[in-house]
């Protein structure tokens, strides 16, 4: 999830406002940004302003907006789905103010121009920040597509046209990745490929705000001579915004679900959400022969375009079996690397951008540590300083000297609960007797052996005793390599019980106890 404050002269503006699902928790609630250190000092964003509209970088701003009351800044598609949120909350929407990408506005001492960049979702933007003499180019998510389905390739002179920026604060995605991203042009003719031998009824399932896939899908069916149904109720009202907004206007016309059956196998395509193995969402309900009007058998096929999101490896393995048991034919990334593309970029997209815009310095975000220290390699390699990895409560100076990390606040994970805003509670029970909290985060992947850690604990013990780091990895360790969990609120239950054993053993008083699991992506196993 994103959030990213800039100020310059005690005035501040919010950058994204987005939040995470918490797989490692039961229900996997919706995390949101902890505003606890935004309060103690005293800041009050002057607006927020909105790079593009995924979930991560939108997703908590109906839930925390309405603490700062100012202006949105954001592009039609995004102000779209802002619209959208606020309604179903209650909340007004005339904060709300769309910005065409590649115009500018000027929020207190800041000057600020959306730039146009190609991602998989249109009108992703980057920002120019000018404050004072400092320029700093906030790229939000992007990649360099030569032939995006929806909108214009980026151009380079407008890129060039900017440099020398004094800051890059840049996407760490894909940094480890050598080479360049596929386009979303190949990726559509992977899949008409792929769709054109098969006979039975099909169905593809994809991330919803992934536009540019929805939009090669729908071509694809309609070039193999099939009709088009939406499953999933992300996916019904993200095309109809997109369509209300002027995109997909070659879409072709919708058939209802429950009309579905009325077709021949052979011309059926159903577009729909559960790809990462979502016990609630489409996909997950046609394994289970739970959908009221469709009903998987053997002859169709079910294709995956969308890369497994890091811990829900399992969710999705368990997901392909149940449809296995249905008798479909499963394709997916993994047979047809062509099936799929990253919206973010790899190594010699990062070289080439970064040649454009001519950054003196680098803020490696978005991304796992791995992510953000290959991405600090490139930018030394090029002669870019980039002294800093950034953690989520940083507070950074950008000055003569260079950045400067002034101090880090620790966050409180906070999540939704019962459509509020609360915190995460850390120890079960009663927690007035604990003495000190503990925050501990731990990496994961999932292997076929099981669950596997990668790297050092994630630790903050400053409010309670001392700890033997490597005495209570080694006991994590241990307990990791007998457990059964399919998902990270399985594994979370199992061992969150042992760690507070053993915290009670080494320990003359527990502390009350954050613990958070994050999944990596089980190519770190084999870098490790």
């Amino acid at each position: 999830m994103n959030l990213t404050l800039y100020g310059h002269r005690d005035r501040w503006i919010a950058v994204d406002c987005g939040m995470m699902i918490r797989q490692d928790l039961p229900g996997a609630p919706l995390q949101v940004p902890d505003l606890t250190p935004i309060d103690t000092l005293g800041i009050a964003p002057e607006a927020l302003v909105i790079t593009h509209g995924h979930e991560d970088h939108i997703g908590a701003a109906a839930w925390l907006w309405p603490q700062w009351g100012c202006p949105i800044h954001a592009t039609p598609l995004a102000a779209g789905l802002l619209h959208s949120k606020f309604a179903e909350r209650g909340l007004r929407t005339d904060a709300i103010h769309v910005i065409e990408p590649g115009e500018a506005i000027e929020v207190g001492y800041f000057a600020l121009r959306y730039l146009p960049l190609t991602h998989s979702i249109p009108e992703s933007c980057a920002l120019l920040i000018q404050a004072g003499e400092r320029r700093i180019l906030h790229t939000g998510d992007w990649k360099l597509d030569p032939a995006p389905l929806l909108g214009a390739p980026i151009d380079p002179d407008t890129y060039r046209a900017i440099a020398p920026v004094d800051l890059v604060v840049g996407d760490s995605t894909c940094a480890p990745e050598p080479g360049h991203s596929r386009s979303e042009s190949e990726v559509a003719l992977a899949l008409e490929s792929a769709i054109a031998p098969l006979t039975g009824r099909v169905v593809v399932s994809c991330f919803a705000s992934n536009l540019d896939r929805v939009l090669a899908i729908a071509r694809a069916a309609d070039r193999c001579g099939r009709r088009i149904s939406l499953m999933g109720r992300s996916m019904e009202r993200m095309v109809r915004i997109a369509q209300g907004l002027g995109y997909l206007e070659d879409f072709p016309p919708l058939v209802p679900v429950r009309d579905l059956g009325y077709l021949p196998a052979e011309e059926v395509l159903v577009i729909a959400t559960g790809s990462q193995g979502e016990p609630r969402a489409a996909l997950s309900r046609l394994a289970a022969g739970r959908h009221p009007h469709f009903e998987l058998m053997t002859g169709d096929s079910v294709i995956f375009s969308a890369r497994a999101i890091p811990g829900n490896e399992r969710l999705i393995e368990r997901l392909k079996h149940a449809l296995r048991l249905t008798g479909v034919t499963l394709l997916d990334d993994i047979q047809r690397p062509g099936l799929h593309a990253s919206g973010h970029p790899y190594q010699d997209e990062l070289r080439t951008f970064y040649e454009w815009v001519s950054p003196h310095r680098l803020l490696p975000v978005h991304g796992e540590a791995r992510h953000q220290k290959a991405h600090q390699a490139i930018a030394r390699e090029m002669s870019i300083e980039a002294p800093l990895t950034p953690r989520n409560g940083d507070l950074i100076r950008l000055d003569d000297q260079g950045l400067q990390l002034e101090r880090h606040y620790r966050l409180t994970p906070h999540i939704i609960d019962q459509d509020k805003i609360a915190p995460v509670v850390g120890a079960e029970g009663d927690s007035s007797t604990r003495h000190g909290q503990l925050f501990l985060a731990i990496s994961v992947a999932a292997t076929e052996q099981g669950w596997t850690r990668i790297g050092r604990l994630m630790l903050d013990d400053s409010h309670t005793s001392p700890l033997d780091e490597a005495s209570l990895a080694d006991r994590l360790d241990e307990c990791l390599e007998t457990a059964q969990g399919d998902s990270l609120a399985d594994l979370r239950a199992i061992l969150y019980p042992d760690l507070m054993a053993w915290l009670a053993d080494h320990l003359h008083r527990v502390p009350d106890v954050h613990f958070q699991i994050f999944a990596v992506e089980t190519q770190a196993v084999m870098e490790k």
